[in-house]
């Protein structure tokens, strides 16, 4: 069975070598040096970085290959002085190596452990050697006492941070995540169980289950009990711990949470909202112990200075941890919230992120982009774009929930028709309600960033539009982001402001935007011309619904102007006085247009004239000798005719006479 922290006795044992070399009483330290507590001179110096202990030969390499070999494979047989500074461990490992050398009793903790397996297989204390050595005690202490204890596997993984590679290699690293996954994945019904990561008068999560002292023995072990000891691990080793969980099967909703809960420990911002000042760092946040309940549901990256102001160190840590997380995010819908991917994508484009990766994060947005707000979509332009917010990001983010709705629409379905029938129009009313709530955040978001007075018309027509007609059902939120870019850009031309105007439907307006839109003089006059026209077709379907509401389909046409009376004397005067001022609007461009139409034909008329003309002028200097012969005969045509008619008004002598002049056209030629 697992053991507890309480068990004091199991978490911790005393070894010692069977064979003593020198007879002593300890170690003594007297400065940066340790002397061994006996009456033989010392003939072994050993130096440890700035530390150095006086020993003896014998002791030490009867168990240590590896000083044996340095010594006397060494050409110098007088050597008595060994640097060692590479050791693993550094001089507390070698310090208890040193203790078992000589036959001193060493006590194994959870703390120290790693650190002395490593340095006991960096000096080669083998089985070769002496039966029972330091690597067999170690190890034996390792699997049989550490790797049965949730809190002692927790302690030994973050005691290898400093041991790279020698705990890998050893396979320290893997068989602590192995043995942390497996019993973070266990049933926890009846276990006493308290959280590790807190003062050390709390106890971690007791497995024995056959004692009742636990005050907490009634209560329910909650699914995310695991976590905070989880989070107090370097990102590497996280990341292999929850690699091992997710391979024995956990949910993949308490494994996005982890990922949650590990974020908001580690990068609660460059900068907090509150005060507007850097943190200490992602190490400063972990040694001060900010818990869960200080995350207010995602990453506080409200980020207002400049990049310079940002270590590199921190940089690169923060950056480190936000590629680790990427990799280990669920790829399921709704494991996460979108307000923490969003967070997530800021910190990471602010950092420089792996652009791979920050593709695959855009994505994973774009799977649950509906469930995003305006102030998480609002992130800072930090490349060297002159717009201050990303736009482009949002574009691409836009793109990829169009991708997502459509292949969610498009995939096929294995069930009955009836079934699939049914699952095809809730899914079609899902993906529309889903469209709809996009088209509002849009909507929302272009009147934010329409303020910009860097932000260009291509931009802002390219994302109104990058959603399909049906997804909006009202535009007026659309033209209040028109209006507001209009405002913004007071020098945009004619043309501009028709291009501009042509993203938004007059006919999806209100009775309040279109009030609004009759009287804004930003609008160009051909757009509030199709705004008055689109309200009064309003209040006419109005008009007629009421009356054939009222009346019946049979006195639909006598009440309908009774009731367009009535309806038109209960609007409020300034609605009349609006309307009024409309209508004459609209005949004085009437008339105007009629004007404009009578000019245009007037000038037609007068270039066909001078077309005439031309065509007069320029005939006589074109004319050939073909043309000169062809008048002639035209004129002796009209001559013979004449003569025809006056001796005889018949049509048999006509005729004869038009064919006459066709027998002379050989002599003319």
């Amino acid at each position: 069975m697992w053991e507890s922290e309480t068990e004091s006795v199991s978490g911790r044992g005393l070894v010692s070598s069977s064979k003593h070399g020198v007879k002593t009483d300890g170690f003594e330290q007297q400065g940066q040096s340790w002397y061994v507590a006996t009456d033989i001179p010392s003939d072994l110096l050993v130096h440890i970085g700035d530390v150095s202990f006086h020993l003896h030969k014998y002791p030490m390499l009867s168990r240590s290959g590896k000083m044996n070999r340095m010594i006397y494979e060494s050409r110098d047989e007088e050597l008595s002085k060994v640097s060692l500074d590479d050791l693993p461990g550094g001089s507390e490992a070698f310090e208890l190596a040193a203790k078992f050398c000589y036959g001193i009793a060493v006590d194994l903790t959870a703390t120290n452990i790693s650190s002395l397996r490593c340095a006991a297989e960096y000096l080669e204390m083998t089985e070769d050697l002496e039966e029972g050595n330091l690597i067999f005690k170690t190890e034996a202490f390792l699997s049989y006492v550490v790797l049965s204890s949730w809190r002692d596997s927790i302690l030994v993984l973050k005691s290898c941070e400093r041991l790279s590679p020698w705990a890998e290699n050893l396979q320290i690293v893997r068989r602590c995540s192995e043995s942390i996954a497996w019993k973070a994945c266990a049933n926890p019904k009846g276990i006493k169980w308290q959280y590790t990561g807190k003062p050390s008068s709390v106890s971690s999560p007791k497995w024995n289950e056959m004692k009742d002292s636990s005050p907490s023995r009634n209560q329910q072990v909650p699914p995310d009990w695991w976590f905070e000891d989880v989070s107090t691990l370097r990102i590497d080793h996280f990341v292999r711990v929850i690699t091992a969980i997710k391979v024995k099967g956990m949910r993949h909703e308490l494994i996005g949470a982890v990922v949650m809960h590990y974020a908001a420990k580690w990068l609660p911002g460059l900068i907090k909202e509150e005060s507007g000042s850097l943190d200490e760092g992602s190490n400063s946040s972990n040694s001060n112990g900010i818990s869960s309940s200080s995350w207010k549901g995602g990453l506080h990256m409200i980020v207002s200075g400049s990049r310079d102001q940002v270590t590199s160190v921190q940089a690169k840590d923060q950056r480190m941890i936000i590629e680790s997380l990427i990799s280990i995010i669920p790829q399921h819908k709704d494991n996460v919230s979108c307000s923490f991917l969003l967070r997530l994508l800021r910190m990471a484009n602010l950092l420089k992120v792996a652009p791979a990766l920050v593709t695959e994060l855009e994505k994973r947005v774009g799977m649950q982009f509906e469930q995003a707000t305006l102030a998480d979509l609002l992130i800072p332009s930090y490349n060297k774009s002159d717009t201050l917010y990303d736009v482009d990001l949002v574009q691409r983010l836009l793109e990829h929930f169009l991708v997502q709705e459509q292949t969610e629409s498009s995939s096929p379905s294995r069930s009955s028709f009836s079934d699939k029938h049914m699952h095809d129009s809730n899914q079609r009313g899902t993906n529309l309600n889903a469209k709809m709530r996009v088209a509002r955040l849009v909507d929302s978001y272009l009147t934010e960033v329409s303020r910009d007075r860097n932000l260009s018309l291509t931009n802002f027509q390219v994302l109104a539009e990058a959603l399909p007609e049906s997804a909006r059902t009202c535009d007026d939120g659309l033209y209040r982001a028109i209006d507001s870019y209009l405002k913004a850009h007071p020098t945009l031309s004619e043309h501009e402001r028709k291009r501009l105007c042509r993203v938004m439907d007059c006919q999806k307006l209100s009775i309040d935007a279109c009030m609004h839109a009759a009287q804004n003089e930003r609008l160009p006059l051909r757009v509030v011309v199709q705004v008055l026209f689109s309200e009064q077709v309003k209040i006419s379907n109005a008009i007629s619904r009421s009356s054939l509401k009222d009346a019946g389909d049979s006195h639909y046409q006598p009440l309908a102007v009774s009731n367009r009376k009535s309806l038109l004397e209960a609007t409020p005067q300034s609605f009349q006085e609006g309307w009024t001022t409309a209508k004459k609007d609209i005949n004085t461009l009437k008339f105007e247009l009629e004007t404009v139409k009578a000019k245009y034909l007037q000038l037609q008329n007068d270039m066909d004239n001078l077309h005439r003309q031309f065509d007069k002028i320029t005939k006589p200097k074109q004319a050939s000798g073909w043309t000169a012969g062809w008048k002639k005969l035209g004129k002796l045509t009209k001559m013979t005719n004449l003569e025809s008619n006056d001796s005889s008004p018949h049509a048999p002598n006509t005729e004869h006479t038009r064919k006459t002049p066709r027998r002379w056209r050989n002599s003319i030629s």
